[in-house]
């Protein structure tokens, strides 16, 4: 009898991470979309901060491909507190603080920081070698 291990084990269930992620983006979004058309949902609250920290979180882990998967996880998820906030203050500051204004924000903050990861590692790829 071989053991199987968990990468290799066939069948339905070998690996969730995939539909998680898709979940966790469904549920961001619908999150986001609620907030913005002002809806009275009782969902509104939970999915809007769901979104708020799994948004930026996701942006930042993309970026710490280099840590491993624990510290990964809490850097990302304070980083997404600490944009958060200074997207707060910053709106407040400017006296022009809005609900659909913070998630407008915190949307393109983290897609910048995406397009900045995925910029970075395409330009990685294509960078001439050196033939000494």
């Amino acid at each position: 009898m071989s053991q199987d291990t968990e990468g290799a084990r066939p069948g339905p269930g070998r690996d969730l991470t995939p539909l998680l992620a898709g979940a966790a983006t469904a549920v961001g979004v619908i999150g986001a979309v609620l907030a913005l058309v002002d809806s009275g949902s009782p969902l509104r609250g939970p999915f809007t901060l769901f979104f708020l920290l799994a948004a930026p979180a996701g942006a930042i882990a993309a970026a710490l491909r280099g840590l491993e998967r624990f510290g990964r996880a809490i850097t990302a998820v304070a980083g997404a507190v600490v944009l958060n906030m200074l997207v707060a203050q910053g709106m407040l500051a400017v006296h022009r603080w809005s609900v659909r204004g913070g998630i407008v924000a915190v949307t393109a903050i983290s897609a910048l920081i995406l397009l900045l990861v995925l910029v970075r590692r395409l330009g990685g790829r294509t960078t001439l070698r050196r033939t000494d």
